[in-house]
C-alpha cells in the first residue's frame, strides 16, 4: 500500500505541476497548435512505382597514362570529398599501380591508353527514352551506357548539358516505352516533410533510403543558382543524379552533392529543387544546352548601414556594384548604386535570389525593375540578352585579341590560317596556300590518318582551302552529302599526299 500511496502522491504533484504550467502560461495568451503527420507505415508501394523508372549510368573514360582523372563533379564543399571522388580516387590509384607494374620497375613509360569508368543516377522522365541525371555524371565520358531496373543495358546519347547546375540529359532507344516519372512542385514542400531518394550507390544497384526535408534554400558555395533541398536521407556515391521523391511519388529534387568529413553519408545531402531544374531539363533537350537571361550587373548585399545610408527601411533587395556597358542594364539606365527591389513583379529578397530570378527568365522578355535611387523608388524596363559563356568572356579578358584558329573536334585537330609567324614557325615556303595544322589530338582520327603539326592543308575534296572556314564548310557539306569520308591533300615534309578523313557523324 506504501508504494501505491507513493505513486499517487507523484502522479499528482506531476499533474500539479502541469496544470500550473498550463495557467501561467495561459495567462500569456492561447497555446500555440503544432500537429505532425504519421510515420508512413512503409514506403513499399511507393518505392516498387519508382524504381522501374530509376537507372543506373556508366561513363566511360579514355585516359593516357601519366593522365588523373578528373574531378568534375560538385557533389559538396571543397573541403569535403564528393559523392564519387573516392571512386575517382581508387581508379587513378589503380591506373598508377597498372602503370608502375607494366613498367617492371624500369623508367620506360606505358603510354598504353586505359579506360576509367564513373557509376551514377538518373530517371526517366520520358517513356521515348529520355533520362535526366548531374553532369558531372557524365563530364568528359567517352561512352555513357545506361542499365535500367531490368538489367537492360542501352546506349546513350548525350542531349545537353549544365554545368552551372549540374544537369544533363540523356537519351535512349529502348524496346518499348519505359515507365516516366513527373516532376512535383518543390516550392510546396516544408521542413520535415517525408521524402525517398533512389539510386545506385557504391554499384549496388537500385537501392531506396528515406527521410525528411532537413532544411530548404541551401547556399553550399557551388555556384550562383544554389537554392538546394537538404535531407537527411542517406545519399553515397553513386547516388549522384537520382530522384529525390515526395509521398505522392513525384520527383522533388535530384541528389547532387552531400557535405561529409569523410565522402560517405552523415546525413547531409542536397538536392537541386525540381522547380529550377524543369525548365533546365527542356532546355537541354530542346537546344542542348541552357539559355538563360542576363541582365549585365554586378550586384552585393543590402547590409543594415547601406540601408540606412541610403534610406531604405529594411535592408533588403540587391545594390548593383556595376554595370556592364552595352549590356542590357546599361541600356535600361541602371546605374552603380541602384537597390533593385523588384524584378519582373517579384520581390527580390536578397543578392542571393537576384541571379536566380533573372536566370529562370525568358531571353528576350521585357522586365519592370523597381529600383531604389536618390531616397525613393522608381521604374525601368530592360530587355534580357542570353547569358554570355564563360568561355567567352574569359577570353575577352584574358585574350583581347581574337584566336584566329578553329578547332575541328570531331577530326581532333586544331588549323589556323597560314601567317607569317607560322611560315616562320614551321619553315614553309613564302608563297604556300592553305591552313596550318597546329594541334593533333593523340589516337585522334588526324593523328590516325597520319597528320602531323606543322603540315597544311591545301585542298578538301579537289577544291583550294584558303580558310579554317573552308574546311568547315568542305566538312559540313560531305556529311549533308551523307559522305563517310573526305579527301585533303597534305603538304608535309615528304610533299604532297592525300589524305581520306572519315566525317560521318
Amino acid at each position: 500500500m506504501a508504494w501505491v500511496d507513493q505513486m499517487r502522491i507523484q502522479n499528482f504533484r506531476l499533474l500539479a505541476s502541469v496544470t500550473v504550467a498550463g495557467l501561467l502560461y495561459a495567462g500569456a495568451g492561447p497555446v500555440p497548435k503544432a500537429f505532425a503527420r504519421g510515420t508512413p507505415d512503409s514506403f513499399a508501394d511507393l518505392a516498387a512505382a519508382a524504381l522501374p523508372s530509376v537507372v543506373n549510368i556508366s561513363a566511360t573514360e579514355t585516359l593516357k597514362a601519366g593522365q588523373s582523372v578528373d574531378d568534375d563533379d560538385s557533389d559538396g564543399q571543397s573541403q569535403s570529398p564528393s559523392l564519387d571522388q573516392m571512386f575517382k580516387d581508387y581508379l587513378q590509384k589503380q591506373l598508377q599501380q597498372n602503370q608502375q607494374g607494366s613498367q617492371g620497375g624500369s623508367q620506360q613509360q606505358d603510354t598504353t591508353p586505359r579506360k576509367a569508368e564513373s557509376l551514377g543516377s538518373g530517371f526517366i522522365i520520358d517513356p521515348s527514352g529520355i533520362i535526366v541525371t548531374n553532369n558531372h555524371v557524365v563530364a568528359g565520358a567517352d561512352e555513357v551506357t545506361v542499365t535500367l531496373q531490368d538489367n537492360t543495358t542501352l546506349p546513350a546519347v548525350v542531349l545537353g548539358t549544365d554545368a552551372r547546375m549540374d544537369l544533363a540529359v540523356l537519351k535512349v532507344k529502348p524496346a518499348k516505352p519505359l515507365p516516366a516519372l513527373k516532376f512535383g512542385d518543390s516550392d510546396k514542400e516544408r521542413v520535415g516533410d517525408w521524402v525517398m531518394a533512389i539510386g545506385n550507390p557504391y554499384g549496388l544497384g537500385g537501392t531506396v533510403t528515406s527521410g525528411i526535408v532537413s532544411a530548404e534554400g541551401r547556399d553550399i558555395n557551388q555556384g550562383p543558382y544554389d537554392d538546394f533541398i537538404q535531407t537527411d536521407a542517406p545519399i553515397n556515391k553513386g547516388n549522384s543524379g537520382g530522384p529525390l521523391f515526395n509521398m505522392q511519388g513525384e520527383v522533388i529534387g535530384i541528389n547532387s552533392a552531400i557535405y561529409s568529413p569523410s565522402g560517405g553519408s552523415v546525413g547531409l545531402g542536397f538536392s537541386i529543387p525540381s522547380n529550377m531544374a524543369r525548365q533546365v531539363v527542356a532546355q537541354l533537350r530542346e537546344y542542348g544546352k541552357a539559355k538563360r537571361g542576363w541582365l549585365g550587373v554586378k550586384i552585393q548585399e543590402v547590409t543594415q548601414d547601406i540601408a540606412d545610408s541610403v534610406g531604405l527601411a529594411t535592408p533588403s533587395g540587391a545594390m548593383v556594384a556595376s554595370v556592364d556597358a552595352g549590356g542590357p542594364a546599361a541600356l535600361a539606365h541602371l546605374h552603380s548604386g541602384d537597390i533593385i527591389l523588384k524584378f519582373d513583379n517579384q520581390d527580390v529578397k536578397d543578392e542571393r535570389t537576384f541571379p536566380r530570378l533573372v536566370a529562370a527568365t525568358d531571353v528576350g522578355k521585357m522586365v519592370a525593375l523597381s529600383v531604389w535611387r536618390d531616397g525613393k523608388e522608381q521604374t525601368l524596363e530592360a530587355v534580357l540578352r542570353p547569358l554570355p559563356d564563360d568561355t567567352a568572356v574569359l577570353a575577352a579578358v584574358v585574350k583581347p585579341a581574337a584566336d584566329p584558329s578553329v578547332a575541328l573536334a570531331g577530326l581532333g585537330l586544331k588549323i589556323s590560317p597560314m601567317s607569317d609567324d607560322l611560315r616562320g614557325k614551321y619553315m614553309l615556303a613564302d608563297d604556300q596556300k592553305g591552313v596550318v595544322v597546329t594541334n593533333v589530338t593523340d589516337d585522334g582520327l588526324g593523328d590516325q590518318r597520319g597528320l602531323k603539326v606543322g603540315e597544311v592543308i591545301v585542298e578538301l575534296q579537289q577544291q583550294p582551302v584558303n580558310s579554317p572556314q573552308d574546311v568547315q564548310a568542305g566538312l559540313a557539306a560531305a556529311r549533308k552529302a551523307n559522305r563517310k569520308s573526305v579527301l585533303i591533300l597534305v603538304q608535309g615534309d615528304d610533299g604532297l599526299r592525300w589524305v581520306p578523313v572519315p566525317v560521318k557523324g
